[in-house]
């Protein structure tokens, strides 16, 4: 039976990343690596250090999961590892968004990863892993990010719950908790006519995130966060109350 990892969002930043670094997570004999760029999802022919099959499928298209289970029920492997970074945000208000751009977002930040676990656990097996892209930012409401933060927190406490569901399998979950990160997530997300986040206080490289994420996920850490300023962040967030923390974000970025 052939052994494989599933990488979605794998065309750019931290999915890009855990595609060329999927050594570190044990031997392949396939990687799957799914996004929408074609030519892109290519070009890690060159850089995996396993064979690639290039998957280029938008998670978001009504027909998606039932082309993934399909492939699944062809090829029959065993699925040692999935990655889910496929996602996007939008920093600006609900009101000032369009709602098929909010739709899209839930659809593919939250349906997707949830359709995709699904999906791949029944050929999953003892000592297989999980790992999902949350962020910081759902461990808080955030006003003018609000959409994006909601969709990660259902990815953190969906990740959670499902390790907890899986621990008799012994199949863990994990989800990663980034801060800022030096990615194209930033190319869609900002609008530069009229800017919502204006005060970075970190940016972290998509090496590093990746690097802690699969050491965590190696140790059965259900939650995994890469830097002081991460930890921090999430650290306050459980401790005060969400309106003021709302509000200092408020003044930070010198949103109304």
């Amino acid at each position: 039976m052939k052994s494989i990892a599933i990488i979605t969002g794998a065309s750019s930043g931290i999915g890009r990343r855990f595609a060329e670094t999927v050594e570190n997570m044990g031997k392949f004999d396939e990687v799957w690596v799914i996004a929408r760029r074609l030519d892109r999802l290519e070009s890690l022919k060159e850089t995996v250090k396993f064979p690639v099959r290039p998957i280029a499928l938008d998670l978001t298209s009504a027909d998606a999961p039932k082309a993934l289970e399909d492939l699944l029920k062809e090829e029959n492997p065993d699925v040692k590892l999935l990655v889910n970074c496929s996602g996007f945000g939008i920093f600006r208000s609900v009101e000032d968004s369009a709602y098929e751009d909010n739709l899209n977002m839930v659809d593919l930040n939250c349906k997707a990863v949830t359709y995709c676990c699904q999906i791949a656990l029944p050929y999953m097996r003892e000592g297989a892993k999980i790992i999902n892209i949350a962020s910081v930012a759902a461990f808080q409401p955030i006003p003018y990010i609000n959409v994006y933060a909601a969709t990660k927190a259902y990815v953190l406490y969906f990740s959670r719950a499902l390790n907890r569901e899986l621990k008799k399998r012994r199949i863990t979950v994990t989800a990663v908790c980034p801060f800022w990160t030096k990615t194209e997530f930033f190319n869609r997300a900002v609008d530069e006519k009229n800017k919502v986040v204006k005060y970075y206080a970190a940016m972290y490289d998509p090496k590093d995130i990746v690097k802690r994420a699969m050491r965590d996920a190696k140790r059965g850490k259900d939650v995994s966060k890469y830097g002081f300023v991460a930890r921090f962040q999430a650290a306050l967030c459980k401790i005060l109350p969400h309106s003021l923390v709302m509000s200092v974000w408020q003044r930070q970025q010198k949103l109304k």
